[in-house]
């Protein structure tokens, strides 16, 4: 029982809502265009959450390898950190969750794709980049992560691609409008990772993960944060407006902004303290991420055919 309390806290399955919301906005479009089919909405999901929980083991392992989650973290703590599951455990943890997210997906494009050779091709080769991606965030010799590269990364998986790629799966077509609302995720979960890196900036600093918080000090990087907070909304608003048909009630998933935009007053207040605490920034990263969770249900329910 305690080692499975171990590993659950180290699978981090609070981040696990944040990951599923692309696949609640595809299926909500998919809904609206009357194509959803819940069997790709289970798989999709399902995809979705096993790559989350693989870039945590990854991101687990990989900070702990390079020293950056050390004593002086104010982030929770991770397992490897604590020593509590050793690096060979992790590795095989990682190389499990691995195979079951290849499972999974190539299920997925089974039910979607039958025998469209293109689209098998191309959802193919996305979904190892996926699987690559949610490893070497952290992990290997060239991590992303340290690069500055996590919000770019962060957002076209989580928003371009779980979007545009979710909805493709239900319809195997493409329109250029979708592109606004998987902005929209694709942002706030940008956000949610840029709050992430203002709380450790300077264990980041310490041992050279080069985020853009490390690049532009968390002054800058509470501008960057308010502009994606402000934008992703007007994308989605502008996706609906564009819609047949759209009443004035429909955009009442934008009351999930209130608790964002306190959000960002919220970490003005912490950052201009001497000594930032990090409990407070754990406080918004967790609101940022919920509120960003029903923003995408809320959406979803309001494109639902009366």
């Amino acid at each position: 029982m305690k080692n499975l309390s171990v590993w659950l806290t180290a699978l981090r399955l609070r981040t696990l809502p944040l990951a599923t919301a692309s696949i609640i906005v595809a299926a909500g479009i998919a809904v609206h265009h009357q194509i959803f089919q819940l069997p790709i909405f289970l798989l999709s999901l399902s995809t979705a959450l096993l790559l989350q929980i693989l870039s945590n083991l990854a991101n687990d392992y990989g900070d702990a390898i390079t020293g950056a989650d050390d004593e002086n973290r104010i982030g929770p703590l991770r397992a490897m950190q604590t020593g509590i599951i050793t690096p060979t455990a992790m590795k095989k943890a990682i190389l499990f969750t691995t195979l079951l997210t290849l499972l999974s997906g190539i299920s997925l494009l089974m039910v979607a794709l039958a025998g469209d050779l293109f689209s098998w091709l191309l959802f193919l080769g996305l979904g190892l980049t996926a699987i690559i991606a949610a490893i070497t965030y952290t992990m290997g010799k060239l991590p992303y992560g340290y690069r500055a590269l996590g919000d770019i990364a962060v957002f076209l998986f989580f928003g371009l691609l779980g979007v545009v790629g979710s909805f493709y799966l239900y319809d195997l077509s493409f329109d250029w409008l979708l592109l606004l609302p998987a902005s929209s995720i694709g942002l706030l979960s940008a956000a949610v990772l840029n709050i992430n890196n203002m709380r450790d900036l300077e264990n980041d600093r310490k041992y050279n993960k080069t985020t853009l918080v490390v690049l532009f000090g968390r002054a800058h990087a509470l501008k960057y944060h308010l502009f994606i907070i402000l934008i992703a909304p007007l994308l989605t608003a502008y996706y609906l407006y564009r819609l047949p048909e759209t009443q004035t009630w429909q955009y009442i998933f934008l009351l999930a902004m209130s608790p964002l935009l306190k959000s960002c007053l919220a970490l003005h207040n912490v950052i201009n303290e001497k000594q930032p605490s990090g409990e407070l920034f754990n406080e918004q990263l967790k609101n940022t991420a919920i509120s960003t969770f029903v923003f995408s249900m809320l959406f979803a329910l309001v494109l639902i055919p009366q």
